[in-house]
């Protein structure tokens, strides 16, 4: 099938499989014409990195995940530590985000939204940003 079809059928856009295709992360078979064309394992590989970049999952760990998926011979705990660094990874990234949004809200609350100029939020972004952070 071409890579239209492709597209339609793993969920990733024209773009995306040309883009893993380049960088290795899998690889089509080519026509006598030069197009590429993909079977039903191409599809199959396409959703899994489709699924896992759905989870979170960076490039790099999505190569892993795949090599691992291939190989019959696997251990499980090789793909329960990918998941596991990526969920204490998202762990870490959900603690910096709520403390952006409670300094965020600090820093909102110290603004009264009137017409005068001084504005707490641009002289707070203006100094030192430990300065901004609020305190627990």
């Amino acid at each position: 099938m071409k890579i239209s079809e492709a597209a339609k059928l793993s969920g990733l856009t024209v773009k995306t499989i040309r883009y893993y295709e380049s960088i290795g992360l899998f690889n089509s078979a080519r026509s006598s014409n030069g197009y590429r064309t993909y079977g039903s394992t191409d599809i199959g590989q396409m959703q899994f990195l489709q699924h896992s970049r759905q989870l979170g999952f960076s490039l790099d760990e999505c190569r892993d995940l795949l090599a691992l998926y291939q190989n019959p011979g696997r251990a499980n705990k090789s793909v329960k530590s990918v998941a596991s660094n990526r969920l204490a990874y998202i762990d870490d990234q959900i603690e910096h985000l709520l403390q952006m949004k409670k300094t965020l809200s600090h820093l909102i609350d110290q603004c009264p939204g009137n017409e005068d100029h001084d504005c707490a939020i641009l002289d707070a972004l203006s100094v030192d940003n430990t300065q901004t952070h609020v305190k627990e």
